[in-house]
């Protein structure tokens, strides 16, 4: 249902350092636990379409694994190019029992 959070994972599949793709509803998602706490945005680099679970994960920043581009999971903004058009983000909340869930 759109409109809604969404459980994606749990808080044990989602270690602090990891970026992992969830697929549902036909969207494609970053889900990523960095030290700033759990966010998601979209998987496909704005530049070159590549996934970015595939790439560095930075402090808060993922990086392309095709050609660089940087984006702050954070806000979706770009970091560094040549990527120059900033990612979707979507809500995403932590329930007590660890399962992790997004809004969209």
């Amino acid at each position: 249902m759109a409109g809604d959070f969404h459980e994606v994972a749990t808080m044990a599949e989602l270690p602090l350092g990891a970026a992992r793709r969830i697929e549902i509803q036909g969207l494609t998602i970053a889900l990523v636990h960095c030290e700033a706490g759990v966010f998601a945005v979209d998987d496909g680099c704005t530049h070159a379409e590549a996934s970015l679970c595939d790439g560095l994960l930075d402090g808060c920043e993922l990086e392309c694994p095709l050609h660089a581009a940087r984006f702050d999971v954070r806000t979706g903004k770009v970091t560094a190019p040549p990527a120059f058009e900033d990612l979707q983000t979507y809500p995403v909340r932590v329930r007590d029992d660890g399962a992790v869930e997004i809004f969209f």
